[in-house]
């Protein structure tokens, strides 16, 4: 099963994902932590914060900031990915990372996470409703991301929207959506 969760920041999307490995059972747990800690201040304390609230969910965190196509995960693991918009940014911008082939390098490294765990979730960020106007290299990672997204919403079985802490389902298998009785949705007398 493949899970993509999206969200926009403090949406409550990594708490989301996070439940729903542990609803998968007692399975071996992998956190790939992508969030490069560098020396901002920010991003620690971010990554304080999500360890918090994992430390006694029993996830093995690994911390992965490229090449996610070459890590080892145990074969049948439930993997949460966390995050996909850090791992693009860290293609893009560190050094030795993916650069212009941020997106495939990316895609790659779902498809072998895919091909090794038994469960994959993959939290992202909504980043493309505000509007603004940027540079150019920001401008490359709002379009990398975008095809990351779009590709992985593809491929993923599920895809859920996190909006204020309110999970929202904008893809799932037809029959894991609950049938709708057309005829209940019609008001009496419309089509007269």
């Amino acid at each position: 099963m493949f899970h993509l969760v999206t969200g926009g920041s403090g949406s409550g999307k990594s708490a989301f994902a996070e439940q729903l490995i542990l609803d998968l059972g007692p399975a071996r747990r992998i956190y790939v932590a992508t969030m490069y800690p560098g020396k901002d201040p920010e991003n620690s304390a971010r990554i304080a914060r999500h360890r918090t609230m994992r430390k006694q969910k029993s996830f093995e965190t690994v911390e992965r900031y490229t090449a996610l196509a070459d890590l080892d995960i145990p074969e049948g693991a439930n993997v949460l990915l966390e995050c996909m918009s850090n791992l693009a940014a860290n293609e893009m911008f560190l050094s030795g990372g993916a650069g212009g082939l941020t997106a495939s390098a990316a895609l790659d490294g779902v498809n072998h996470l895919l091909k090794h765990c038994g469960n994959l979730v993959v939290v992202t960020n909504e980043i493309f409703s505000d509007g603004g106007i940027y540079d150019t290299l920001t401008v490359q990672y709002l379009e990398a991301l975008g095809t990351i997204n779009r590709k992985m919403a593809e491929m993923a079985d599920f895809v859920t929207e996190v909006v204020y802490g309110i999970p929202l389902t904008r893809k799932a298998p037809e029959d894991c959506l609950p049938k709708a009785d057309v005829q209940n949705l019609v008001p009496e007398g419309a089509g007269k």
